[in-house]
């Protein structure tokens, strides 16, 4: 059982804590309830050039991570289409210097001329590198602009198109920081070496007098229900064909969430599971294939890839993992097989929680999602999964009406 201790300032800033006296270090970890699902059409990517343009510089401190770096410390963040997660992880006798730095940009950035002009640069350069210029890299795009028709999630982080961030201008900067980068907004997670007394004193010192703001906040459209089979093919300059499905799903806290996740894990979840033992190794249809899910806090995607051996033709491919979905649903899964993937599970938890920054990072989304103590609910709710309710929740979404196809062909003519 995770030990959490919870205080909300008179801002709002929700403070989750949890000690670790086994390491001398801090993660001071801060979670801003704003991502790629908080932008409108006409201006995407706003969530992804913001994890950048917070170490450009805050209202008092222009240089960021260099008092980090001298006080033994590292940092780093990550953009989803649901939250921006900023950490430090720092020696306890220097934990200051993080609250000193993390209050100080959320008080308010500098807005600079030059930070803008450099990190929009270094944004629109990752699209390009990644998007644009990476072997089946604009395959999210093209995916998601399936999957989703009303709901922003059908843009991945980075945005919808490279021009959104070539044209952003000041006053759009502006006016999303102030509409999403507030106390009132936010997680403080902190974890390792320190006391809850200590996490208080100094998140009192130097969060308490950042004002609440008044959110951006908008109710975000239902994405319809799916009832026909959609499908796109496109040609690139990639090796090898490569197989795209995906699958209507629950958001992370329905009832059914954790069953999806133990049939992703059944799919792919190692050498011995489903798709790789029938589809690489007794009939050698993909060179790699994987199954996995979106964790989103609103109804998500199931997704399968592979990546087709020279011959195969995507329809084959397709078809052959739907001969392993169809088995989901035809037959009640083994209870040695289903113990497998839950035993996986648990003993994952349990070590990758002894890490104070993963431990940082969980207890802040949670809570963002409603309470940081569901942390100690995760394995549990993940053993309660039955056989029946995976072949019940394979039978309502493994079926050809829901499923959303992207085929991605070489245009050289390979395989």
């Amino acid at each position: 059982m995770i030990t959490i201790n919870r205080h909300v300032l008179d801002n709002g800033l929700r403070i989750v804590h949890s000690p670790d006296y086994s390491t001398q270090m801090v993660t001071v970890n801060i979670l801003y309830n704003v991502g790629a699902r908080n932008e409108v059409p006409e201006h995407t990517g706003l969530a992804h050039l913001f994890e950048h343009l917070m170490f450009g510089g805050s209202i008092n401190i222009p240089d960021f991570d260099t008092p980090i770096q001298e006080a033994g410390g590292e940092d780093n963040a990550f953009t989803t289409n649901d939250i921006t997660n900023y950490f430090i992880t720092i020696p306890y006798q220097n934990v200051e210097v993080a609250f000193w730095l993390e209050s100080d940009r959320m008080l308010s950035l500098a807005f600079t001329p030059k930070s803008l002009e450099v990190q929009r640069h270094v944004v629109v350069e990752e699209f390009k590198q990644s998007c644009l210029n990476q072997p089946y890299g604009d395959s999210a795009h093209l995916l998601r602009s399936l999957v989703y028709k009303v709901h922003p999630y059908q843009w991945p982080t980075i945005g919808k198109d490279i021009s959104h961030i070539e044209q952003v201008d000041m006053d759009l900067v502006k006016q999303f920081f102030f509409g999403f980068y507030a106390p009132n907004n936010a997680i403080l997670a902190v974890t390792g070496h320190i006391s809850f007394e200590e996490t208080l004193r100094l998140s009192e010192k130097w969060f308490s007098e950042i004002p609440s703001r008044n959110l951006s906040i908008r109710p975000l459209p239902k994405e319809p229900e799916q009832d026909e089979y959609r499908h796109m093919e496109v040609e690139r300059n990639v090796p090898v064909g490569a197989l795209y499905l995906a699958f209507p799903m629950c958001a992370c806290m329905d009832k059914d969430y954790y069953a999806y996740d133990i049939l992703s894990d059944i799919l792919s979840n190692g050498k011995s599971s489903r798709l790789p033992q029938e589809l690489m190794y007794k009939t050698p249809i993909f060179s790699s294939v994987d199954a996995f899910i979106q964790g989103s806090i609103d109804p998500g995607h199931f997704q399968i890839v592979g990546k087709t051996l020279p011959g195969i033709s995507l329809e084959k491919a397709e078809d052959a993992v739907f001969k392993i979905l169809d088995d989901l649903v035809d037959k009640s899964i083994d209870s040695l097989e289903l113990e497998k993937v839950q035993n996986k599970f648990e003993s994952a938890q349990i070590f990758g929680y002894t890490n104070h920054i993963n431990l940082a990072r969980n207890l802040a989304y949670y809570e963002i999602l409603g309470d940081a103590n569901l942390i100690n609910q995760e394995v549990e709710r993940y053993r309660s999964v039955t056989s029946e309710q995976l072949q019940k929740v394979a039978k309502m979404v493994f079926v050809k009406e829901k499923c959303s196809s992207l085929y991605y062909y070489p245009s050289n003519g390979g395989a």
